[in-house]
């Protein structure tokens, strides 16, 4: 009688060696992000973070969760796992930017039909980048493993980040009045909404051929929106993710008024254009999933719109006037 062989872990499709390497592997990457405030190393059961109570008053904890969406389906297919990371971190950090706070620490989650250590060192690379530029300090994270679940080679991700402000600095549009201006900030394209639209729109050929500018990572807002307050009253600020202008905006406009938006004031960037073309899709429609190549809208008074713009410019960020603040019951008017 044949003894039965003795299955393991990595007999199923999960190797824990590897898992392990990865994470030794990244730690490289990680450390250029760890703040004094990091009290712990990669690896840790737990992320440990000290606040400065020096600093804050009352302080307030601000968090955001999201992943990448579809987007990684492009991704993946082309074999560009870097960029993804940066979207990661984007498109969390930019919530937390809206309420003016600032950035304290950032944790990932990788899970995956198989650990390729190639392609998964790239996108930790991507993600270490973007919080480094951001100002988060990337304290933990998890790597799963799951054959069942994902086939090899496909993998998903999702991102978790806190900020911190004191109350009395809390940005959240209440103090916007009729009279103030809307500026957009503008994005570097579609940064990581719509891709489900995109997918069905291009062809593999088209893809590839329009890479660069489909996958390009989302623009990081973080450290130009903190100056700004510094400098200036922001009023409120809205992120132009899924939902875009229709949905976004209106969180931040009061009760009795409409943010008026004239969208012949900034040029739509032309990968825009090539989607709703080859798609055939209604303008509303597009304004309604796309961001248009406006990233962020801040509200101001018209008499700060100089040192705004000024401060933007520094950070190599195009702003312009796209709209002003009306009374009215409609909360966005697109024109």
């Amino acid at each position: 009688m044949k003894s039965k062989k003795h299955l393991s872990y990595k007999d199923s499709g999960v190797d824990i060696a590897k898992g392990n390497l990865f994470v030794r592997q990244i730690a490289s990457m990680v450390k250029p992000t760890k703040s004094k405030q990091v009290l712990c190393d990669i690896g840790s059961f737990g992320g440990l973070f000290a606040i400065d109570k020096n600093r804050y008053k009352e302080p307030v904890l601000v968090s955001s969760t999201d992943g990448v969406g579809t987007k990684l389906i492009i991704a993946q297919s082309l074999g560009m796992h870097q960029w993804v990371g940066c979207d990661l971190v984007g498109m969390c950090v930019n919530d937390v930017a809206t309420t003016g706070a600032a950035p304290l620490f950032f944790l990932d989650y990788i899970s995956t039909g198989k650990i390729r250590l190639s392609v998964l060192k790239n996108v930790i690379k991507g993600i270490a980048s973007a919080c480094k530029e951001a100002g988060y300090a990337l304290i933990g994270g998890e790597t799963a493993e799951m054959p069942d679940m994902y086939k090899s080679g496909e993998y998903d991700l999702a991102g978790f980040c806190v900020g911190i402000i004191d109350k009395k600095d809390i940005i959240d549009g209440s103090g916007i009045k009729k009279g103030d201006i809307i500026i957009g900030l503008a994005s570097s394209g579609p940064h990581s909404n719509g891709y489900s639209l995109i997918r069905k729109v291009f062809s593999k050929s088209e893809l590839i051929r329009f890479k660069d500018r489909i996958l390009k990572p989302t623009r990081l807002y973080t450290k130009p929106l903190l100056e700004l307050q510094k400098k200036v009253k922001v009023k409120g600020i809205a992120h132009i993710t899924g939902g875009a202008y229709f949905e976004k905006i209106p969180r931040i406009i009061p009760k009795g008024l409409s943010a008026v938006i004239d969208t012949r004031s900034w040029r739509v960037p032309d990968i825009f254009k090539q989607i709703q073309a080859r798609g055939n899709i209604r303008t509303r429609e597009m304004y309604r999933v796309f961001n248009m190549g406006i990233g962020m809208v801040v509200v101001l008074q018209v008499k700060d719109l100089k040192k705004a713009q000024s401060i933007l410019t520094g950070y190599k960020i195009i702003s312009r006037v796209i709209g002003e603040v009306e009374k009215g019951d409609e909360k966005v008017k697109l024109l």
